[in-house]
């Protein structure tokens, strides 16, 4: 019974081209020191993995190794990794959850409203309509989890976006069109806002 089960979920896998994450629970001990052991960063610049969408993650790992998204302090460390290894570091880090900080109260009010409102009269949708009322993103369209995230992370993407570093990508297009328009306090809110968001 044990082989058949694992010849379907072995199929599965290999169909649905989603990685495996026991397999990938043994090739993220490097990641641990900047994205915590349980994938949850407790480093302001560093991403927590832990919930992230698969494919989103996936995705990111391949333009981070293929240098299209360059990330100095990963420079070599997905260099002996194939294809296969990235989807099952993503399956598994898909697999843990995400822990939420808290938000801060003086930012909370225009954090909330340009997440679910947006701005109208700046032509900013809301943050909601991609990554969802409780910021865990859209997977199929590999929208990332915002829930939780590092203020200081999302701080530093949105003004990425912004500036244009990083546009390696259809959905990046869409967020350099969209930070284009936010200015630092706006940023600054949203990323304290997205920390507390559950």
């Amino acid at each position: 019974m044990k082989l058949k089960n694992l010849i379907i979920l072995t199929s599965i896998f290999f169909f649905l081209g989603a990685g495996n994450p026991d397999s990938g629970k043994d090739k993220v001990a490097v990641c641990a020191g900047c994205h915590g052991i349980d994938g949850n960063s407790v480093v302001g610049i560093w991403p927590s993995l832990a919930g992230q969408n698969e494919k989103y993650l996936a995705k990111q790992l391949r333009l981070v190794k293929s240098g299209d998204r360059v990330i100095a302090s990963m420079a070599g460390i997905l260099d002996n990794l194939d294809d296969s290894d990235l989807q099952d570091i993503a399956a598994y880090y898909a697999t843990l959850q995400h822990k939420v900080g808290q938000a801060d109260e003086s930012k909370v009010e225009l954090g909330r409203k340009l997440y679910y409102a947006g701005n109208l009269e700046k032509g900013i949708p809301a943050c909601s309509a991609c990554h969802s009322p409780k910021g865990l993103g859209n997977a199929p369209a590999a929208y990332p989890l915002l829930s939780g995230q590092q203020p200081d992370y999302i701080a530093k993407a949105l003004k990425d976006y912004r500036s244009g570093e990083r546009v390696n990508e259809d959905p990046s297009k869409i967020m350099a069109a969209i930070a284009y328009k936010l200015d630092d306090k706006e940023i600054d809110a949203l990323s304290s806002f997205v920390h507390g968001l559950y």
